[in-house]
C-alpha cells in the first residue's frame, strides 16, 4: 500500500520557519517528481514547489519563490520543505504528491500529473 505522510506543521508566528517532511512508502519514488500543494479555507488547492527525481531541477509559486526549498532525500524516500520567512497568507493545509516513474527528469506544476497524495499538514502563521 502506497502511502505519503506529511509532518512539521504547526502554528509559527509571522516571519518563522518550519520544516515539512514527507515520507512515503509502499514503494519508492526516487524516480518520481514530487511536489507539495496547500489549500487554504475557501480557496481552491494551489501549487507551492516541485523536485525532480535526480534534486538536479526544482520549480516554486511566484508567492514562495526566494522563501520555501523544496528538496529529497531519495534513499529515506523522503521530500522536505524549507519555509522561511512564513506570512499570514502561508496558512494553509499543506499536502504532498508524488507522479509516476520515469526515466527522465522533470518537474510538474500540474496536480492531475500527481498521482499519490498526502493527506496534508496543517501550517498556520499568525500576525
Amino acid at each position: 500500500q502506497v502511502q505519503l505522510v506529511e509532518s512539521g506543521g504547526g502554528l509559527v508566528q509571522a516571519g518563522g520557519s518550519l520544516r515539512l517532511s514527507c515520507a512515503a512508502s509502499g514503494r519508492t519514488f526516487s524516480r518520481s517528481v514530487m511536489g507539495w500543494f496547500r489549500q487554504a479555507p475557501g480557496k481552491e488547492r494551489e501549487f507551492v514547489a516541485a523536485i525532480s527525481w535526480s534534486g538536479g531541477m526544482t520549480d516554486y509559486a511566484d508567492s514562495v519563490q526566494g522563501r520555501f526549498t523544496i528538496s529529497r532525500d531519495n534513499a529515506k524516500n523522503t521530500v522536505y520543505l524549507q519555509m522561511n520567512s512564513l506570512k499570514p497568507e502561508d496558512t494553509a493545509i499543506y499536502s504532498c504528491a508524488a507522479g509516476p516513474n520515469y526515466n527522465y527528469d522533470y518537474v510538474e506544476r500540474r496536480a492531475t500529473s500527481y498521482i499519490y497524495w498526502g493527506q496534508g499538514t496543517q501550517v498556520t502563521v499568525s500576525s
